[in-house]
Formats: C-alpha cells, structure tokens, sequence
C-alpha cells in the first residue's frame, strides 16, 4: 500500500511561513484576479485564492466579466492594473469561455504573472533568471521531494494534454536530477512509457486514466487531475494503484491546496521582484 503526499499539511506550512514574511513588510502585497463566465469551478476555485489572500494578509482585488465579455476590455483592465503599485500580482482565472487566452495573458505584466503562464515566464526560468515559476509545478515539486526519496537520474513522465504545463515542470525536475519527458495522451506506446517511469505525473481530467497495471511497482505517482464522481471530486488516478505505487497524492488534498499555497507566495515573491526593480532602477537614475 503505498503512502499518501498529503498537500494540505505542506501547503498550511507554506501558507504561515509567507504569512509571517509578508507581516514584515511596509504594506500589504496586492492581488487581482479577473473571472470571466459563470462556470462554476473557476468562481469556486477564485474564491478559495481569495480566502487564502486574505488569510495571510493579501489585499484582493476580483473583477468579474460576463462570458460574452470583450477581449479588448479585459486587455484593458490587465494594462491598467499592470500600472498600480498596489496589485502585484494579476490572475487570469482558465479557461476563458471564448476569448483568445494567449492574447490575453501575454497582456500580463511578466513581473505581475503570479500563475506564471506568461511566456517571458517561462523564459526566465529556462535561462534560470529571477521570475515567477507556476504555482502548481512548484505543488508537483514540493509533493515529489516530499517523498525524501532520492531523485537524481530517475526518470518521469508527465501526461498532459497541453505542453505548456509539462514544460515548466520539467524544468524543476531537471534541476533536481530528473530525467523528465512531456507525454500527450495519444503518445504510441503510451503504457509502456509509462510504465517504464519513476515518477508518473498526470493531469488529462479524465477519471481512472492511470491504471494499476501501467505503473511500475514503487514509482511516484502525483495526481493532477480533477473529476467528478456520485458528486465526489476525484483525479485521473484509480484506487488500485495504491497498490503498486510507493506514494501517491491524493485528490482532493494533494496538488490542489499547495498549487493554492504556492500562488499566495507568488504574491509576495512578486512585490519583492518589483521592489528589487524599483531599488535598481533608482540606483540608475541616481
């Protein structure tokens, strides 16, 4: 039977430790978070980021936009909060029910990107430059390590459906040690890759993608995935592969509320950059 990463116990430590960095500072860090559309998980999910703001302190900002919305007035708005010294960090809530998300996040001030989507984002951390990383790569890191397993030459893999979030990720886990390869789901093969994998990572949003029978026995498995089920949220993993695998995330309590942790902190790491920013070009001036 294999050990539960419990995320909601990493994520309460996370959480108190930015809120005692963010007590130290002159005023509070600002976050704005801009929801568009009715769904109802990206008002239940806004609402949690907003709980855990104000939780540790953050100012928050939420600005609601009906799903047939202009996309040129969203731009708007992005470039007028890119603008204030009080919002640090801006949030895109996805999906957007029909406006072009590429457009509208590469409006984001990269210094402001906390959900690190923008693609100056994703540069800095391929360069290894100050930036922000993607809060729920950090919540597949900090999940990985907290199995105390040892990582160097371990192989991953990361079944998703969208490039974009297996790249930041494997970043980190090349900087860690791990040999990590991005798999769409019609890869040929696809259960033999994955089953040769010591990290198995996934996030396709369809339930019971993975299998007992394509996980190596002993592998890392982090569940990504969100589903419904008799009303229950649930991920992409089955129940039987808590017997091969030697850890394993849970849904709910696993990726969900550090993915939550890492942005707040993203918040704050924000008001530093662009305070360091603020100091440097001063310094210039002077």
């Amino acid at each position: 039977m294999s050990a539960i990463l419990k995320g909601r116990l990493l994520a309460e430590q996370i959480r108190a430790k930015t809120k005692s960095n963010i007590e130290k500072l002159d005023q509070p860090p600002g976050l704005a978070a801009i929801l568009v559309g009715d769904d109802p998980a990206s008002h239940l999910y806004v609402d949690l980021k907003e709980k855990a703001a104000q939780e540790v302190g953050i100012y928050f900002e939420k600005f609601i936009y009906p799903a047939e919305a202009d996309q040129k007035e969203i731009i708007k708005n992005i470039k007028e909060l890119n603008l204030r010294d009080d919002i640090n960090g801006i949030l895109v809530q996805l999906p957007l029910p029909r406006q072009d998300e590429d457009a509208v996040i590469a409006a984001i001030d990269p210094d402001k990107d906390v959900d690190g989507f923008h693609t100056e984002s994703r540069k800095r951390l391929q360069q290894q430059q100050p930036g922000l990383v993607p809060p729920v790569a950090l919540a597949v890191m900090k999940l990985i390590t907290a199995s105390h397993q040892p990582l160097a030459e371990k192989h991953a893999v990361i079944i998703c459906n969208n490039k974009i979030f297996a790249e930041p990720l494997i970043e980190l886990m090349n900087e860690n040690g791990i040999l990590a390869e991005f798999l769409p789901t019609d890869t040929s093969a696809l259960g033999a890759k994955i089953r040769a994998a010591d990290i198995v990572v996934v996030a396709v949003g369809q339930l019971n993608f993975i299998k007992a029978d394509v996980v190596k026995k002993g592998a890392i498995v982090i569940d990504v995935g969100t589903n419904k089920k008799d009303g229950r949220t649930v991920g992409d993993v089955a129940a039987d592969v808590r017997d091969v695998a030697s850890f394993i995330s849970p849904v709910p309590g696993g990726i969900g509320p550090l993915t939550v942790a890492f942005l707040i902190t993203n918040v704050y790491l924000a008001a530093e950059l662009q305070a360091e920013n603020r100091d440097q070009s001063t310094k210039t001036v002077n």
